[in-house]
């Protein structure tokens, strides 16, 4: 998840210009939709306003985290943290600070608005739990995203550009670890949003399960250490111009279990005199667009993170006042427009840390990324934001039905993230590749999400 150098994604060094240019255009697009908005009578505008609204707060949560990125690889390398627990704890907050705070301020914003009279008739436990419902749209949505679309904008970016390998090469490994966890930790989902209500303590067990996967991650990266080592003191030995059978029979002797593809990675490490753990350390925090380098040291890197850290937390506030407002606009439930809008416009920064990912050939890590990325939205993101609703509201319960029904929208989400978690997970272990045709069909299963989204909201899906 590491933010990714100007050469590797072959970005001109002094930044983005088409970027800069196309985020230009959003802004002047928002603005002369907010004047014409304003402007005339009645509300044709304002629907125009809203979407361009959110797209500039797109832009903005994209370029407030990547400074936070840069400088959260920094304090991994400074702490000599290994890369895989680096990606799953400060670069997942990199990517998904979006997430965290737009489930906060769901929550935060629907019980200050009853405790302060401008929602009368609805109790703090009401408001709280109709927040807490566009928090989970926000967070499955988002995971839905991740899951299917990063993957396959990935593969499509590379089918173009990458004609010697046009394809998406993913490691058993990140099916076999990552997708699992992320499987695991979906299906707990499922089974907490099948009860009734959510309660303080299933944000505990999302925060205990997120710390074993944290440790999993380190004891791999250790036993991946061992393993490198053991090989390239045999390479040194008796050389690394040798059959993988053979350097493999030889590792079995001392103990240490290797793959024919970790053998061969430590060949190609070893012959070009590199080490694969080790990183080139971040001595800058690229901002707009890449434009302005501000270099990092111990007071720096403590001012990006928390003036990053800060903006987002403003930017997020904005979308899901834009969210609000533009459930109330169409006048439908705020949980079917913060399922698509919210989640979509908050991925953004993962969006492109996998493009970026894909394009420098860590094909794995693209897709291991939006892995990370779910799992920590669903064990980081979806938690904290009930444990604060449990603390504003006296630890109550957060109920899951309406007028003794399961909450509007919430049915169909739970069918959904179980089907399509398990066909993409299917097209991604077919071959350990992603096709361009495969992404094409990924595009399908989203097309398919986002019309669950809108018939729902239009009463036409009602489960």
């Amino acid at each position: 998840m590491s933010n990714p150098t100007a050469e590797q994604t072959n970005e001109p060094e002094g930044g983005s210009w088409l970027s800069l240019v196309i985020s230009s255009v959003l802004l002047l697009l928002c603005v002369v939709f907010g004047w014409l908005h304003h402007t005339s009578d009645g509300n044709q505008w304002a629907l125009s306003y809203l979407l361009m609204k959110v797209c500039v707060i797109s832009v903005a949560i994209w370029q407030v985290c990547d400074p936070f990125a840069d400088a959260a690889q920094w304090v991994g390398q400074k702490f000599h943290l290994p890369g895989s627990v680096r990606g799953a704890t400060l670069d997942a907050i990199a990517s998904s600070m979006p997430e965290l705070f737009s489930g906060i301020f769901f929550v935060v914003l629907a019980i200050a608005a009853v405790k302060s009279g401008s929602d009368p008739g609805t109790s703090v436990v009401e408001a709280g739990a109709e927040g807490f419902g566009s928090t989970i749209a926000t967070c499955a949505g988002s995971a839905v995203y991740n899951m299917i679309l990063i993957p396959a904008f990935c593969a499509l970016v590379i089918s173009w550009s990458r004609p010697e390998r046009p394809t998406i090469d993913v490691e058993d490994e990140v099916i076999s670890r990552d997708g699992v966890w992320f499987l695991c930790t979906q299906f707990l989902l499922i089974l907490f949003l099948f009860q009734s209500q959510m309660m303080w303590w299933m944000g505990v067990v999302f925060l205990a399960i997120y710390a074993v996967y944290i440790f999993q991650l380190y004891y791999d990266a250790v036993v991946y250490r061992k393993r490198m080592a053991a090989m390239n003191d045999y390479f040194t030995q008796h050389g690394a111009d040798l059959p993988v059978r053979d350097i493999m029979s030889a590792m079995k002797e001392q103990s240490i279990r290797v793959s024919a593809a970790l053998v061969m990675k430590a060949q190609e490490s070893f012959a070009d005199g590199t080490d694969e753990d080790e990183e080139e350390q971040a001595d800058s925090a690229g901002m707009f667009f890449g434009f302005i380098d501000v270099p990092l040291n111990g007071v720096s890197t403590v001012m990006v993170l928390t003036v990053s850290t800060l903006l987002a937390a403003a930017a997020c506030y904005f979308l899901v006042e834009a969210t609000i407002e533009t459930a109330e606009l169409l006048d439908v439930p705020a949980f079917f427009v913060a399922v698509i809008l919210a989640a979509a416009a908050s991925s953004v920064p993962d969006t492109f840390l996998a493009i970026a990912a894909a394009r420098r050939g860590d094909d794995s890590g693209a897709v291991s990324n939006a892995f990370g990325s779910n799992i920590f939205d669903i064990c980081i993101c979806l938690s904290i934001p009930l444990l604060i609703n449990s603390w504003l509201t006296g630890w109550e319960p957060v109920s899951l039905l309406q007028d003794g029904k399961p909450m509007e929208g919430l049915v169909g989400l739970r069918i959904l993230l179980a089907v399509l978690t398990i066909v993409n997970l299917g097209i991604m272990w077919h071959n350990r590749q992603i096709t361009r045709r495969k992404a094409w069909i990924m595009c399908g299963l989203y097309v398919v999400f986002v019309a669950y989204a809108v018939l729902g909201s239009l009463g036409i899906a009602t489960f």
